[in-house]
């Protein structure tokens, strides 16, 4: 009997371990569809606080929702907009510069490579480090052709994703409080109140973080397309939109935009032109960091310093781009669920 206790108690230890494999294998395949739906609750917490006001200003719920999803979607078509037409103009200079050199370098009595291998010592061969070149391109053309295979493929994807979150952040937009309030019955009647006061805490939070987060983007894109085109960068508005999508990305966004937007110039531009811009965002930085951070975000989320950088690496380690947007606003809640229910329960015992 004891055997017979044993064996079925492996048994189902067996089958309870491969129920867990396989759902981690089914998590792992729906991992891109989880990061859309992650992605579109993320947003439709964020437009939550503007339909909410708009509906104090007693606006119909579903006008309140199609009034600031149209306000959304025409800042985002403004955007591209301004952009797309500096993006194909850089692209189109591009080609016609490269063309007539890449037909130029095979020629063996090119006066290009001819002017340029008297400027070199006698044992640098340039023609052969061309021909060399051309000839890596030709017997890597498949592998090359993949790759670029691969890059369209990924755009195509990241297209219908945006598609994709879009329909879903309109749909839980629509959908939010009915969503809630079914999340809502699922708690025991005594726990009820008490979870769905921290569930509104926790949405409220993320909106205001959300607006907040998008608020210091927008005000990086503006700033800097007027200061970009007063000190006469050659592509303004590409280099602004740049500064408002790093700027949606929190802790490191910033920097690392306005380094690219500097190295930019300095390849565009020149050097005072470079030096100009670098000064100009180290000073904005610091304006950033000391006065429209805590001006803005003082009330949506109250996170540590050390926490917001612990979570931020965390996010975009697992879950990438995506992870270090909603890093902060979910260690804000890990927080306000432990002020408020851990260590109260703590204090009782």
């Amino acid at each position: 009997m004891k055997i017979q206790n044993a064996f079925r108690l492996g048994l189902f230890g067996g089958l309870g371990v491969l129920v867990a494999l396989g759902i981690g294998a089914a998590v792992g395949t729906l991992a891109t569809i989880i990061t859309y739906i992650g992605a579109a609750i993320f947003l439709a917490l964020g437009l939550d606080p503007a339909v909410s006001w708009l509906e104090k200003k007693r606006f119909p719920r579903w006008l309140a929702i199609l009034t600031v999803v149209v306000a959304v979607l025409a800042i985002f078509t403004g955007l591209v907009f301004a952009v797309v037409p500096v993006i194909v103009e850089q692209t189109s200079n591009l080609i016609n510069g490269l063309t007539p050199l890449i037909a130029a370098l095979g020629d063996q009595d090119n006066n290009w490579v001819a002017t340029a291998q008297k400027n070199l010592p006698d044992y640098i061969n340039l023609q052969a480090i061309i021909g060399g070149a051309l000839e890596f391109v030709k017997n890597n053309i498949t592998s090359i052709g993949g790759g670029v295979l691969q890059v369209g493929l990924g755009i195509a994807s990241g297209a219908f994703g945006f598609i994709i979150v879009l329909i879903l952040t309109l749909y839980f937009v629509a959908s939010l409080n009915s969503m809630k309030r079914g999340l809502y019955q699922l708690v025991p009647a005594t726990k009820r109140a008490r979870f769905s006061d921290i569930a509104e805490q926790i949405s409220q939070s993320v909106g205001r973080y959300v607006v907040g987060q998008a608020t210091l983007a927008l005000a990086n894109g503006i700033l800097s397309f007027i200061y970009l085109t007063i000190v006469g960068a050659e592509y303004p508005a590409l280099f602004a939109f740049i500064a408002f999508l790093f700027s949606l990305v929190p802790l490191v966004g910033t920097l690392s935009g306005s380094i690219l937007i500097a190295l930019s110039c300095l390849v565009f531009d020149g050097v005072p032109t470079a030096i100009a811009v670098a000064i100009y965002y180290a000073i904005y930085m610091q304006i950033e960091a000391y006065v429209l951070n805590p001006n803005i975000m003082k009330r949506a989320v109250k996170v540590p310093g050390v926490i917001v950088v612990i979570a931020a690496l965390a996010g975009g380690t697992l879950l990438g781009i995506l992870g270090a947007l909603i890093a902060i606003p979910v260690a804000a809640s890990i927080l306000l669920i432990i002020n408020q229910v851990v260590i109260p329960r703590q204090n009782e015992v």
